[in-house]
């Protein structure tokens, strides 16, 4: 049943403009730091001599975590929007889908656009590094980790801002909260804070516990936002 879902939302996201979101994001990111590198490239060469890759890497690190979180917010509610928008949500639930697939098949829409998302960032980062003449050996663990270590520690976010845009018609409520998230995400506030993970995730040393609680605080999230979906009722 889930499959079944998940083919008829990727019908459903032909030519809204979704995959020019999903690279949009990691675009930017390597285009801030090329800019940032190519305007200040002797200072930041000479400041990162003993580790050019770290260095880059690093200031690719600060600003992962709001474009992950912005990301996140608008690619929940353009995929929401579709059924809100066009008043189908009747119908669609009274197809022969339960409910649980219909929100699992969301989810999992969302996490493989923000995976290619990911996947994109990592590519661009390493074909940047080259660029820039950083040379080999390329740290590619430190380069997945950048792409999908933020990603893996934003899972409750992304269940909880995709529950809260299913649920409500009104999307100024969950899009407002993933702004002021994704805008307090760069500040490692206090460490228990699901809003702190993307960052910690890859810049602190216990960096197992954050992508634990990542995975296991989304996975507690999504179960919780199925099971009020299942009971609700959604116009």
């Amino acid at each position: 049943m889930m499959l079944r879902a998940m083919r008829a939302d990727w019908l459903k996201l032909k030519g809204k403009g979704f995959w020019f979101l999903v690279c949009l994001g990691p675009v930017g990111l390597i285009a801030m730091q090329a800019l940032n590198f190519g305007l200040r490239y002797d200072y930041l060469k000479k400041l990162y001599a003993d580790d050019l890759w770290g260095g880059l890497l690093d200031n690719m690190a600060v600003f992962v975590p709001i474009a992950l979180l912005m990301g996140i917010t608008i690619l929940c509610s353009l995929i929401a929007n579709i059924e809100h928008n066009t008043s189908s949500w009747k119908q669609l639930l009274a197809l022969p889908i339960s409910r649980t697939a219909v929100f699992f098949a969301k989810f999992a829409v969302a996490v493989i656009m923000l995976g290619v998302s990911c996947v994109l960032l990592a590519l661009g980062t390493a074909a940047l590094g080259l660029g820039l003449g950083f040379g080999s050996p390329l740290p590619l663990a430190d380069i997945a980790k950048l792409g999908f270590y933020p990603f893996i520690a934003a899972l409750p976010l992304l269940a909880l801002l995709l529950w809260m845009c299913l649920t409500l018609r009104n999307q100024a409520i969950p899009i407002t909260l993933g702004v002021v998230l994704a805008v307090l995400s760069m500040f490692a506030i206090a460490e228990w804070l699901p809003l702190t993970w993307p960052l910690l995730a890859y810049k602190a040393q216990n960096q197992e516990i954050f992508l634990a609680a990542g995975a296991l605080g989304g996975f507690i999230v999504l179960l919780a936002g199925t099971v009020h979906f299942a009971r609700r009722d959604v116009n």
